[in-house]
């Protein structure tokens, strides 16, 4: 009984662990070089999210890797999105990633293992921003 005490104590520190550096990162919002602001909306209007940002090929792309995702949830059900990074602008499409391309991005930008433990293993999901041809 006296292990599973301990193994609950454990688990408790841990989940506190991840829900204090989860809650520092989405109050912080860190930005630096390679960090973009993607601008996503809803009924409630525009929302601003820093986020890494990701280029394979010449492509951009932003992940989802923590638990909090609203951000992601707003561009999956309105793909119309607006980003800036280094002094520039403009209107995106953000596209869902998966399969062989999903592969690749998350191979050329793997985690660190220390963040991996730290955010508590969320699955991540990618999407890949494509320029709007005609800005609005």
């Amino acid at each position: 009984m006296r292990l599973v005490k301990i193994a609950a104590i454990l688990v408790l520190v841990y989940v506190g662990i991840v829900a204090a550096f989860e809650s520092l990162i989405g109050y912080f919002q860190p930005a630096g070089g390679s960090t973009l602001v993607i601008t996503t909306s809803d009924a409630d209007g525009a929302h601003d999210r820093v986020v890494s940002r990701l280029e394979v090929d010449g492509r951009l792309y932003v992940a989802a890797n923590h638990w909090p995702r609203a951000w992601y949830q707003r561009a999956l059900a309105n793909p119309a999105v607006s980003v800036s990074y280094d002094d520039k602008k403009g209107d995106y499409t953000a596209v869902s990633v998966s399969g062989a391309e999903h592969d690749q991005v998350n191979g050329t930008h793997p985690l660190p293992a220390v963040f991996r433990v730290l955010t508590g293993f969320p699955p991540r999901y990618f999407l890949r921003l494509d320029p709007n041809p005609n800005p609005s």
